[in-house]
């Protein structure tokens, strides 16, 4: 398992940026958090292949429960990723797999190495 953060790195109901190497490729990741879940998907919107974020690792979110592309105002569920409102209603975001572990968010032993950004909630 690779360490990425501590749990209280992501604000509640807030979302954090990842810099991630996944599969020997660098990505962008996002991980959201409610309470103790905590979800990882790449930071990517399936409408436009652009970032989600508004300014670099600073995100909006709403109650908690979604993530708002701010290119397109496209709105994804925390849980599952899947766009419940605007041009790529239906899609998903790319999950990738994180869990909690004694407080730490982690990917799973095949997932790849990570490092924290900045997490915003707005």
């Amino acid at each position: 398992m690779t360490d990425l953060c501590a749990i209280e790195d992501i604000a509640e109901g807030g979302a954090l940026a990842l810099d991630a190497r996944l599969g020997g490729q660098s990505v962008r990741l996002v991980l959201v958090r409610r309470g103790q879940a905590v979800w990882g998907y790449r930071n990517r919107c399936p409408h436009f292949s652009v970032g989600l974020d508004y300014r670099p690792g600073e995100f909006c979110t709403y109650r908690g429960q979604v993530l708002m592309c701010a290119h397109h105002s496209a709105m994804f569920r925390f849980e599952d990723g899947h766009c419940i409102e605007g041009p790529c209603e239906g899609s998903r975001l790319d999950a990738v797999a994180v869990k909690v572990v004694e407080g730490r968010v982690v990917l799973g032993a095949d997932a790849g190495q990570a490092s924290c950004g900045g997490d915003f909630n707005r």
